[in-house]
C-alpha cells in the first residue's frame, strides 16, 4: 500500500501552530499510518519541542517516493530573521509563516504530497509583511477560483459563500453567481463527507426568518430562491432558504446534510458553539485536500498555557480519509 503524504505548514511561530503541530504528532493519540511532512525549520522545531516537553525526531524528506515508511519527517527551510517573541503579531514571523505554506502548497500542486494541512497563521503578520492575501484560503482562491472554505465535524457540517470580508462586502458577494457557483462545488465535492451519499444542501437565508415573504429584506426573493430553483433544475440537492437561526438544527447530527451559510460569522458561530475542539476546516475545489484546525494562533496563550492539539488531530485525520476515500 503506498501511504499518503500529508504536509503541514506549522503556521506562525509566534503563535500555537508549531505547538499543536508537534503535540498532534508526538502527542499520546493514534493517528491513521501516513508520511507525515512538516514545512518549516529544524532548529526552531526542535527548541520547541523542548519547550513543549515533547519527544520529537524527524526524518529527513525526500519528494521521490524513496521515503517508504510511515513516519514524521522534514521538509527543512529557512528560520525567522530574528528572535521569535510568543504570542507577538511581527512581519518577520509573517514572512516565515507564508514561506513555508507557500512550499507546501507548491508541493501540493508538483504532486510530491497528497494534502497540505495547515496551522494557524496570523493574518496581521502577514500584512505586516506586505503580503496581499488575507489567509490561505484566499492564496489558494487566485489559484483555484472555485476554492470553497467548509467546517466539518461529527455533528455539524457548514460551508461559507464567502469568508474573511467585512460584513458590507460579504452582502455584496451574494449573487445568483456567487450561489450558483457555491452549490455547484458543494454538490461536486461534499460527497466525500459521506462517502456514496448524495448531500443535500440546506441554504440559510440572509435576513431575520429568511426575509419573512420579502417583509424583512427582499434578497431571499430575488437572489436566493432563484438561485436554489436553477439549481435544483440542475440536478444539485439543494433546499432553502431557511431563516439562519433554525437551519443549523435542521443539519446537526445529519452527515449528509451541508449548511450553505451566506457570511463568514453566519456559518462559524454555531459551528464553534458546536464543535470547536474537534472541527476542522476543509477547502474544498481543489487538485487536493487541505484541513486545518478551526481555531486561530491563540496568541494570548502561546508560550504559557498547553494547547489543546485536537483540532490539530482531527485535521491530520481527516486529510488521510479524504486522500484515501
Amino acid at each position: 500500500m503506498i501511504l499518503p503524504r500529508i504536509g503541514i505548514s506549522i503556521g506562525d511561530p509566534a503563535g500555537i501552530g508549531p505547538e499543536v503541530s508537534l503535540r498532534a504528532l508526538f502527542g499520546n493519540e493514534t493517528l491513521p499510518p501516513a508520511q507525515y511532512v512538516l514545512f518549516g525549520p529544524r532548529p526552531f522545531l526542535e527548541n520547541e519541542a523542548k519547550d513543549c516537553g515533547v519527544a520529537a525526531n524527524f526524518g529527513r524528506w525526500s519528494a521521490n517516493r524513496s521515503c517508504v515508511e510511515p513516519g514524521v519527517y522534514l521538509r527543512d527551510l529557512p528560520a525567522p530573521e530574528g528572535p521569535v517573541k510568543k504570542g507577538v503579531s511581527g512581519s518577520s514571523c509573517g514572512r516565515a509563516s507564508f514561506a513555508w505554506f507557500e512550499e507546501a502548497a507548491v508541493a501540493a500542486r508538483k504532486r510530491e504530497i497528497e494534502a497540505v494541512v495547515t496551522a494557524p497563521i496570523s493574518k496581521l503578520s502577514w500584512n505586516l509583511a506586505g503580503i496581499s492575501w488575507r489567509g490561505h484560503t484566499e492564496y489558494l482562491e487566485s489559484f483555484y477560483p472555485d476554492a470553497v472554505m467548509s467546517f466539518w465535524s461529527d455533528r455539524l457540517t457548514v460551508a461559507l459563500l464567502s469568508h474573511h470580508l467585512p460584513l458590507r462586502e460579504a452582502l455584496a458577494r451574494v449573487t445568483p453567481q456567487a450561489l450558483a457557483r457555491l452549490f455547484r462545488v458543494l454538490h461536486e465535492c461534499a460527497a466525500g463527507r459521506t462517502p456514496g451519499a448524495n448531500t443535500e444542501i440546506l441554504v440559510a437565508g440572509l435576513n431575520p426568518h429568511a426575509g419573512e415573504n420579502g417583509l424583512l429584506g427582499t434578497e431571499e426573493r430575488e437572489i436566493i430562491v432563484p438561485a436554489i430553483e436553477e439549481a435544483r433544475r440542475a440536478g444539485i440537492p439543494v433546499r432553502g432558504p431557511f431563516p439562519p437561526d433554525v437551519v443549523f438544527r435542521n443539519a446537526i447530527g445529519r452527515p449528509e446534510r451541508i449548511v450553505a451559510a451566506l457570511y463568514h460569522d453566519q456559518g462559524l458561530i454555531p459551528f464553534k458553539l458546536t464543535a470547536f475542539e474537534t472541527g476542522v476546516n476543509v477547502t474544498l475545489g481543489l487538485p487536493f485536500v487541505r484541513t486545518s484546525p478551526d481555531h486561530g494562533t491563540a496568541f494570548d496563550i502561546a508560550g504559557k498555557t498547553p494547547a489543546d492539539p485536537g483540532s490539530m488531530i482531527e485535521a491530520l485525520r481527516l486529510a488521510v480519509v479524504l486522500t484515501t476515500a
